[in-house]
């Protein structure tokens, strides 16, 4: 029972995460081409913006696991990588900023 509520938690922090995204006008409608998501690079940095990182790659891979009900990552950190995406959004990244840390926090908790 416990795990299951954990995999409704991330899914409502996911869902929060793309709302905010769509509220900020940082959500695309087009997806990028299949190269620019096959980047290796840490949050395919070379390829997409953060927001397109975490629209096409985080939040489909992460939906795709509590479907499965698959054991999601326990050692997350996107604060520090949002903080620095969306510096320039000023106060209005803070809605964001909650959002993220919530995920960081609910997924590095479920791995103690």
């Amino acid at each position: 029972m416990m795990i299951k509520i954990d995999f409704e938690q991330t899914t409502a922090l996911l869902d929060e995460l793309a709302q905010t995204l769509k509220l900020l006008n940082l959500w695309q409608t087009e997806q990028p081409n299949a190269t620019e998501l096959a980047s290796s690079a840490p949050f395919c940095c070379d390829t997409l913006a953060f927001e397109q990182w975490l629209q096409f790659i985080f939040i489909p891979k992460l939906t795709l696991m509590v479907n499965q009900q698959q054991s999601l990552p326990t050692k997350i950190s996107l604060t520090p990588m949002a903080e620095e995406a969306f510096n320039h959004l000023s106060v209005n990244a803070k809605p964001l900023f909650d959002v993220i840390q919530k995920i960081d926090k609910k997924l590095t908790e479920q791995g103690k």
